[in-house]
């Protein structure tokens, strides 16, 4: 019996303090109050005087080796130090169970590839037979390729120039691809779009066909305007 009597207080006091090791630094005032109650058993077992100092005696120990020995948390963001990934952590920084703030959220940026010269061909507009007169059906067309040119930078140059299938003679078609050119200038500019824009109206006549002139199709692919854009 005085054997079980010895070692008891011994066996209590060490799980006690095993307990005790597990726990953080500000626990204290927990393992102080396990303490002090084992204590207070521990002395009762002696004499029930005795059990207001064994309550001060083991509950002041434990309440000293869970300070020494318990976890701590430097940086105060919630995670003990033994398990904390990320010591230092900046003081009201979130952070996740290793202690660590959230990987930042990659933020993609697309880049804006801005074309520095694109031309517009404008293949049908019909004007009307023999002539640089536009008509309604052109006017409808150009009145949307009006919409989009003043959409564009104030500084975009616009270059105008008019060409022709090789129906007729070169000095005709040259002079037909000018007015030509001119009058799909002169409508887009009483729709809107700046008249400073334009750096150059010219006619190329029949000299820079896009397809064969042997054909209709050809031909037809051959007699159109080209707006050129450099922004």
């Amino acid at each position: 019996m005085s054997i079980i009597r010895t070692a008891l207080p011994l066996v209590l006091l060490t799980s006690v303090l095993t307990g005790c090791a597990g726990l953080q630094k500000t626990d204290w005032p927990t393992c102080a109050a396990v303490g002090g109650v084992v204590g207070a058993g521990l002395g009762a077992t002696e004499s029930t005087s005795w059990a207001g100092g064994g309550a001060l005696v083991v509950g002041g120990l434990a309440a000293a080796y869970c300070w020494v020995h318990g976890d701590g948390d430097e940086d105060g963001d919630g995670v003990p130090d033994s398990r904390d990934k990320c010591p230092g952590t900046l003081k009201g920084v979130q952070v996740d169970a290793n202690g660590c703030p959230p990987e930042p959220v990659a933020v993609v940026v697309e880049e804006v590839v801005v074309v520095k010269e694109e031309t517009i061909v404008i293949r049908d507009v019909l004007f009307e037979f023999d002539s640089a007169r536009l008509t309604s059906a052109d006017k409808t067309k150009l009145d949307t390729i009006a919409t989009r040119l003043k959409q564009e930078a104030p500084s975009a140059q616009l270059r105008v120039s008019g060409h022709t299938d090789s129906v007729g003679s070169d000095a005709y078609n040259q002079k037909l691809s000018e007015k030509r050119a001119h009058s799909v200038t002169e409508y887009l500019i009483g729709a809107g779009v700046p008249r400073s824009n334009f750096v150059s109206v010219v006619g190329a006549g029949e000299s820079h066909p896009v397809a064969d002139n042997k054909t209709a199709d050809g031909r037809a692919s051959n007699r159109r305007v080209e707006i050129q854009i450099n922004r």
